[in-house]
């Protein structure tokens, strides 16, 4: 009796934990980055690369979606006559380790994200959004994100 007592709680605390989350809506968050590509030259205004971006990911409401996780991407790019296309794919973590996708695409500052799905609690989340990011001499970025999304 008190095993069927004991796991009754868990299993709710679990289901509680679970569902906190509403099933739609949309959630901001920012990201630190650093980002070191490797970069072909074709010519003076004409250049091609790839990279990945490593960095730590905070909601802006200091909990919920993503809040205090890590974010890694991979990235290709181009820019030519001071025009750049950037593209790639994303893996977002929260503090429980739990993950989201992402594909994105835009031009060397702002573009939009897709989510491609996720794990644990986000496990057949859909949804997508907008990104803008500053980029600094050295090498890092800041950027901010919103996502709309859908959970089965």
């Amino acid at each position: 009796m008190k095993i069927k007592y004991i796991f009754s709680i868990t299993l709710s605390f679990f289901l509680i934990s679970v569902s906190s989350y509403a099933k739609s809506g949309k959630f901001d968050f920012h990201t630190g980055w650093s980002f070191k590509p490797d970069i072909v030259q074709i010519s003076d205004n004409h250049m091609i690369g790839s990279g990945k971006a490593l960095g730590a990911t905070f909601n802006d409401k200091g909990e919920g979606f993503l809040h205090n996780g890590e974010g890694a991407c991979v990235v290709s790019f181009e820019v030519k006559d001071g025009k750049g296309e950037n593209k790639g794919y994303c893996t977002w973590s929260d503090s429980d380790g739990d993950h989201i996708f992402t594909s994105f695409i835009g031009d060397t500052v702002q573009g939009t994200n897709t989510i491609t799905g996720g794990t644990g609690k986000y496990t057949g989340i859909t949804g997508n959004g907008p990104w803008v990011c500053k980029n600094f001499a050295n090498g890092a970025s800041s950027c901010k994100q919103s996502l709309s999304y859908k959970l089965p």
